[in-house]
């Protein structure tokens, strides 16, 4: 008997260029771009919400690995790895709650649904999917809504001549709209209104007007979800009997004395408003004169070196662009042909610096660039970080550095240090002080600190410049 391959050799003969395709398939995973939705998912609370999250061009992802997760790589929300769904080392706020609808696994789609939509779901979502060494991730923002109860009205008594009519309502999220409407729909002012927000993160609210009698008797209470654009009304009619009959004199003696306690108590708020205005113009005079000590006092120290930094293209994620004079780094269209060499980033789009620092204090600046770009970090990594696969963006990875994702600026700590969207900068000087092992990050436009990693965080060994850029983002080292 003829071997097998002897035979299938005579049966199915393989042209040179065949066998050459074949090969290259096997060797060559195909390039894909992950994609979501752009507006962001509403979800209602206590059901269950689909995050779309497919591949393009369409192709199988049933071999490749499938990632879900919010901010840090390693605490996943749903990880769907050779084949089968891996539940050890998932968010424990997500355990029994998560399942990768396998359906479209064969046409690139890697939708994920989460059922008992909580409060805390709301947020922003990774999509990250890796076959070998080719990746793509995509973000989508979670928005989580519910509707509460039925307006309850009630009559609170009488109240300027009037009745008073309270309102209430609980169970919103997020923060409902809350009117009160006349017959024909009118909207009518409300006497006060207080919003509270309970353990449970849901919204109630009370809100109470004054009915006059003849004007306005039939009225409703109506609040609305601005998210799910629904409301829920509830409406109310006050006969004439419930309005109070009131002696005109007493009238007049009423409005006297609120005039004259009015007039008193505008007295003396103003006295202590003044009285607050001087002592925060005070703390603030105070505040001004540390910050200005404590920059003189961090040039004062020791010598900072103005480091000139240009970017190491050996170390460039296939997809970013360096400029010819290795100073700017952008997100490319297409993946390059380089080589796979140890130091190039393969799994994230990073860069590192050329120069590298392992004692004195030095200093450079980076100028950010959004335009429809959706994430950048800046900061130092130390030369051993790793290259390859996916890394924690973190100091215990060896990454000291502030971020930039869609609707978020933050430390890239662990967990994450949220930093206040007001002082996100378009130009932020990296001073690296190697002797204390510590680097700060500082508005290059008005030298306000933005964060410190504190004295000790920075191992010594060798540490260079690094940089990360998503979409539409261009971060240049400054001259």
């Amino acid at each position: 008997m003829e071997p097998v391959g002897c035979v299938l050799h005579i049966k199915f003969p393989l042209s040179s260029e065949l066998l050459f395709i074949v090969v290259v398939l096997v060797h060559f995973p195909a390039k894909f771009t992950v994609f979501g939705p752009d507006d962001p998912v509403t979800a209602i609370l206590g059901q269950e919400i689909v995050l779309p999250c497919h591949l393009s061009p369409s192709m199988s992802a049933a071999n490749m690995e499938v990632r879900w997760f919010r901010s840090q790589f390693e605490s996943f929300v749903h990880l769907y790895r050779d084949g089968t769904d891996q539940y050890e080392g998932q968010m424990p706020e997500y355990q029994g709650r998560t399942e990768l609808l396998k359906a479209g696994l064969t046409d690139g789609n890697v939708p994920l649904r989460i059922i008992n939509i909580r409060r805390a779901d709301e947020g922003l979502y990774l999509c990250f999917v890796q076959d070998d060494t080719i990746y793509g991730e995509t973000v989508l923002e979670l928005r989580v809504a519910g509707l509460g109860s039925a307006p309850l009205i009630s009559v609170d008594g009488h109240q300027d001549g009037g009745i008073r009519v309270v309102c209430q309502s609980a169970g919103w999220y997020p923060e409902p709209e809350v009117l009160w409407k006349d017959l024909n729909g009118q909207h009518l002012p409300s006497l006060s209104e207080t919003t509270s927000q309970g353990d449970n993160g849901l919204f109630e609210t009370e809100t109470a007007l004054i009915v006059k009698e003849h004007s306005n008797q039939n009225l409703s209470c109506c609040l609305r979800n601005t998210v799910l654009n629904q409301e829920k009304e509830s409406a109310v009619y006050i006969a004439d009997s419930f309005f109070p009959r009131v002696n005109p004199w007493m009238v007049a003696l009423s409005v006297i004395l609120v005039v004259l306690f009015g007039f008193i108590g505008l007295t003396v708020y103003l006295f202590k408003m003044k009285e607050k205005l001087t002592e925060e113009v005070g703390k603030r005079d105070i505040e001004i004169e540390k910050r200005d000590n404590e920059i003189r006092w961090r040039r004062s120290v020791a010598p900072i070196e103005e480091a000139t930094v240009t970017l190491d293209p050996d170390t460039a994620y296939p997809q970013l662009v360096l400029s010819e004079d290795r100073k700017t780094v952008r997100w490319g269209d297409t993946w390059q042909d380089l080589p796979n060499n140890p130091e190039r980033f393969d799994s994230w789009a990073c860069v590192l610096g050329c120069e590298g620092f392992t004692s004195g204090r030095h200093c450079w600046e980076v100028e950010v660039e959004v335009g429809d770009g959706l994430s950048w970090a800046v900061g130092v990594a130390r030369e051993s970080v790793g290259r390859k696969g996916g890394i924690s963006l973190s100091p215990e990875e060896g990454i000291w550095a502030v971020q930039r994702l869609v609707g978020q600026f933050q430390a890239l700590t662990s967990p994450a240090t949220p930093l206040p969207l007001s002082r996100v900068p378009s130009r932020i000087r990296v001073c690296l002080d190697c002797d204390r092992g510590q680097v700060t990050f500082i508005d290059a436009g008005d030298e306000a600190p933005i964060f410190t990693f504190p004295p000790g965080s920075v191992p010594g060994e060798r540490i260079r410049p690094w940089l990360r850029v998503v979409g539409g983002s261009r971060l240049s080292l400054c001259p």
